[in-house]
């Protein structure tokens, strides 16, 4: 799953270099947390969060293949 969100997201940016995904397993979820550059953020989460949600779509849908249940959280830089 790491490496699916990885690649949707250097597919998406125009700093493929800056982005970090880590996965954390939580009770009856993995838990991706998704860290993009700062300009491209808005790229990842796309209007109305638009991009975000088919991002979380896709990962559900390969997450039900092995019956485990995915949260991806996109993490926001100060």
């Amino acid at each position: 799953m790491k490496e699916l969100v990885r690649y949707l997201a250097k597919s998406l940016v125009n700093n493929p270099d800056a982005v970090e995904v880590q996965e954390t397993d939580g009770e009856g979820a993995a838990i991706l947390e998704l860290k993009v550059a700062k300009e491209d953020l808005g790229r990842v989460i796309g209007k109305q969060g638009r991009t975000a949600k088919s991002i979380r779509t896709i990962l559900n849908a390969a997450a039900s293949r092995t019956q485990r249940k995915v949260v991806l959280e996109i993490i926001e830089e100060r």
